[in-house]
C-alpha cells in the first residue's frame, strides 16, 4: 500500500506544481486554495508512504515523478520547449525512478 500512497502523493505534487502557475503567485483565490489543498494532501500521502518505505527512496521518487510530470504538463499546457535534449533528460529522470523502484524493498 505504501507504493500506492507514494504514487498518489506524486500525482498530487504534479497538481500543486501546475496549480502554482494558475495561482499567479497566490493572487488568484480559487487556484490558490486548490493548490494549497493539493500541497497538504501530497505531503499527507508522502508521510503515509514513508511509514514503510525508506525516506531517501520515497522522497527521490516523489520529487522525480513530480519534476518529470510537471515538466510534461508545462510542455502540454504552457507551451514550454519540447526539444529532443529536454525530452531525453526527462526520460533519464523516469529511468532513475524505475531503477529506484526496482531496487527498493
Amino acid at each position: 500500500m505504501a507504493w500506492v500512497y507514494l504514487l498518489i502523493a506524486a500525482m498530487l505534487e504534479i497538481g500543486w506544481a501546475v496549480g502554482l502557475k494558475y495561482s499567479h503567485g497566490w493572487t488568484r483565490p480559487v487556484p490558490s486554495v486548490i493548490t494549497a489543498i493539493l500541497m497538504i494532501a501530497s505531503y499527507a500521502f508522502l508521510s503515509l508512504a514513508v511509514r514503510t518505505l525508506p525516506i531517501g527512496t520515497a522522497y527521490a521518487i516523489w520529487t522525480g515523478i513530480g519534476a518529470a510530470g510537471t515538466a510534461l504538463f508545462g510542455i502540454l499546457l504552457f507551451g514550454e520547449p519540447s526539444h529532443a535534449p529536454r525530452l531525453l533528460f526527462l526520460l533519464l529522470i523516469v529511468v532513475g525512478i524505475v531503477g529506484l523502484k526496482m531496487t527498493s524493498p
